[in-house]
């Protein structure tokens, strides 16, 4: 478990980007930064992307990437800057060598049922994807065997006047069998609070598995798909708890299944929250009605990396990443009295470990690397 300091002051001050064998924490020139993503580039460095600004929901909140090499982070990189909405979740995605696309939300304030998905090559103008209304992004793509693309969804649902709570998110797959240009929405049945849908494919073509975050705040949920995401079943929960935040999962090349996660639920805490935006205070609207009940608030740590080889019946091997109180009763970066160590994104190293990048406190990103011992690595 890699110790990192606690207090924002601290933190800021080691924002240097240096590894030391076993961790570091990226520079940014933010104050808030949060959701990190994953990639290799085409010369197959490490490359972190992540959102950062003032306030998550205010429109200064923008897409970030600093590249992994010679045991340095580089000095983070604006890759949008849009003035009236607040850019969030971005993801990487490389469907071939020759071409690398950055996908993103985008929301006015805090209101994520006006959300839209951008995609661009980087460096070129964002086109928006029709998709409808309030849809977010957060996992990969993935290219099935015939080419198409799946990309998983997860739809904040507009309620009739009333403002988004995240009670009517469901999930779904979008598949683009021309590159991007069009995309046609597999729902996934019964996933009322299932969100942030990570597909994990399996060594049989067209059979995958799909793990959740929950709106409810209980477990880790599990569907999955033998007919190439045409067709998914509903999600059940598996073993591991979930506090509604962010998940991340792969499969390794030994076969065995990692997700990182934070292991708490609702049940393990009594610490509560009004909404993901208390800060903004700018939607007027009533909340909505109906839907699922949802929990916010549970804290947000420890950060472990929990291994499964039987496609998420069982963990049987889980690794403490980082640790702390978890507080995430409140979302600013500079008060400190936000611990949480969230949304992560996970890669295999080359030689058989994990690299992990998250969410530091709100302050930062930052970045562990665990060795194959550690995640019991098959010989």
């Amino acid at each position: 478990m890699s110790a990192f300091p606690t207090t924002p002051v601290e933190i800021e001050r080691a924002m240097t980007g240096q590894f030391n064998g076993t961790h570091a924490i990226l520079p940014s020139p933010t104050i808030q930064n949060h959701a990190a993503f994953l990639s290799r580039n085409q010369q197959g460095e490490l490359e972190c992307t992540w959102f950062g600004g003032s306030l998550e929901g205010k429109s200064d909140i923008a897409i970030y990437r600093s590249i992994f090499k010679a045991n340095q982070w580089s000095e983070a990189e604006a890759l949008t800057d849009d003035p009236g909405r607040s850019e969030q979740n971005p993801i990487i995605f490389r469907p071939s060598s020759q071409s690398t696309f950055l996908i993103h939300t985008a929301q006015p304030g805090g209101n994520q049922d006006q959300c839209v998905v951008r995609m661009r090559e980087i460096g070129k103008t964002p086109r928006e994807l029709p998709l409808p209304k309030g849809t977010f992004v957060r996992a990969t793509p993935i290219v099935r065997n015939d080419g198409a693309w799946l990309l998983p969804l997860f739809h904040c649902t507009p309620q009739n006047g009333a403002k988004w709570t995240g009670k009517h998110d469901t999930a779904s797959v979008a598949i683009s069998q021309n590159k991007g240009s069009d995309w046609r929405i597999v729902p996934v049945p019964n996933s009322i609070g299932c969100v942030h849908m990570t597909i994990v494919p399996t060594d049989q073509p067209n059979h995958f598995f799909a793990f959740f975050r929950r709106r409810q705040a209980d477990f880790i949920y599990r569907c999955e798909s033998t007919d190439g995401g045409e067709s998914w079943t509903s999600p059940v929960a598996t073993q591991l708890p979930n506090n509604n935040s962010s998940i991340a999962a792969i499969r390794l090349t030994d076969g065995r299944l990692a997700i990182c996660c934070n292991p708490i639920n609702k049940d393990m805490s009594s610490d509560r929250r009004e909404s993901l935006y208390d800060e903004l205070g700018d939607d007027a609207r009533p909340e909505a009605k109906g839907g699922c009940e949802v929990v916010w608030g549970v804290p947000r740590a420890p950060l472990v990396v929990a291994i499964s080889e039987d496609n998420g019946d069982s963990f049987p091997l889980q690794v403490t990443v980082a640790n702390s109180m978890g507080k995430c009763l409140s979302n600013d970066s500079l008060d400190g009295k936000n611990q949480e160590l969230s949304y992560p994104a996970i890669m295999e190293t080359l030689d058989g470990g994990i690299d992990v990048t998250f969410t530091l406190h709100r302050r930062a990103i930052a970045h562990v690397r665990l060795t194959p011992n550690q995640i019991g690595a098959k010989k």
